[in-house]
């Protein structure tokens, strides 16, 4: 697979407005950790290489195990991640595939049992922000890099 356009080199002014939001993401309560898992499972859902491969590494690196980054696609099937992870990857789940799910009100309902009103909007900001970034990656078929193992 080519990579189609050096989209970053052509519309560098719109690539700096869509990492503008990155600090105000990153000052939300949403925790470093649980951040990683949700832009993880919400490219995984997306088919997204690059950022399967950058987010389960980001993940890594705030102290997320191996056997939890392995079993992320089938988070339901354990009992690895507690009440608030597992709000918030269903919630990634059903604004990920809305076009699916509408978002129905029980995924709502789980989700307010563990955030609050601006924790939910931060944690939708978070989950529509890995969206368009797996979009733009996908569609301009950004893979990642082949790294050396250690």
């Amino acid at each position: 697979m080519s990579r189609r356009i050096a989209y970053l080199q052509v519309a560098p002014d719109g690539f700096k407005a869509l990492q503008s939001v990155d600090p105000y993401l990153k000052s939300t309560n949403i925790e470093p950790r649980l951040r990683a898992l949700v832009d993880l499972r919400t490219s995984q859902i997306n088919g997204c290489a690059y950022c399967v491969d950058m987010h389960s590494r980001q993940a890594r690196e705030h102290g997320e195990t191996q056997q939890r980054l392995d079993c992320l696609p089938v988070w339901r099937e354990t009992t690895f991640y507690d009440d608030r992870e597992r709000a918030a990857l269903a919630w990634a789940e059903t604004v990920t595939n809305v076009s699916h799910t509408g978002i129905p009100d029980d995924a709502y309902e789980e989700v307010k049992q563990q955030f609050s009103e601006k924790d939910i909007v931060d944690l939708t900001l978070i989950i529509a922000t890995m969206n368009a970034w797996n979009r733009v990656a996908i569609g301009f078929r950004q893979g990642p890099p082949k790294r050396s193992e250690k």
